[in-house]
């Protein structure tokens, strides 16, 4: 079964996307308008006759192969996969791209609207609204400001679940401060 670039056209289309089909790469090259990224391109690719399904972000930083923060540039792709879902992040020593890209193998299944749809607006969000600015912040400072959206969605979770809690942590840490910090070990 798998997958075909017609099926993944026609999605494209109910999108109201703009495309092009390049049969003889297996491959739909797309993109969109974002806040963090100049050219935001992004390729639906289908291998092994359309039983493995990838779409991808190319190119999405440059610069890193000689970056004086490539580590920790990396480090935060690496912790960005860690904390969101089916993202993950490549990166070609050979030439320095990093890509951010969605994939898993169909083999016997269909592809279906409501798969693909989630995966292309779970890269675009991810990418653009999450990865983007954090990744900027460590090219300029070297340092992670983590996800601090996924923070306020843990305290929102400990507060909806667990009414007063977030009152008792915080007088704990505070009284944790007035005690001062351990002596490292």
């Amino acid at each position: 079964m798998g997958a075909h670039l017609k099926q993944i056209a026609k999605y494209l289309d109910n999108l109201g996307w703009d495309y092009r089909v390049d049969d003889e790469e297996e491959r739909i090259i797309t993109g969109v308008e974002a806040d963090h990224l100049e050219d935001f391109l992004i390729v639906v690719q289908l291998d092994e006759e359309g039983k493995f399904f990838r779409v991808f972000a190319p190119q999405v930083i440059a610069g890193v192969q000689e970056h004086p923060y490539k580590g920790a540039i990396l480090q935060t792709m690496l912790a960005i996969s860690w904390e969101t879902k089916m993202l993950q992040w490549e990166y070609d020593p050979s030439d320095g791209e990093i890509r951010a890209i969605i994939e898993f193998p169909l083999e016997d299944s269909i592809l279906t609207e409501k798969q693909f749809n989630r995966c292309l607006s779970g890269l675009i969000q991810i990418v653009d609204s999450i990865a983007m600015p954090r990744l900027k912040e460590v090219m300029e400072t070297g340092h992670d400001p983590g996800n601090i959206e996924l923070g306020e969605r843990l305290l929102l979770s400990i507060q909806e679940e667990a009414p007063g809690l977030l009152e008792i942590l915080e007088k704990a840490m505070e009284a944790r401060k007035k005690r001062g910090s351990f002596p490292n070990e």
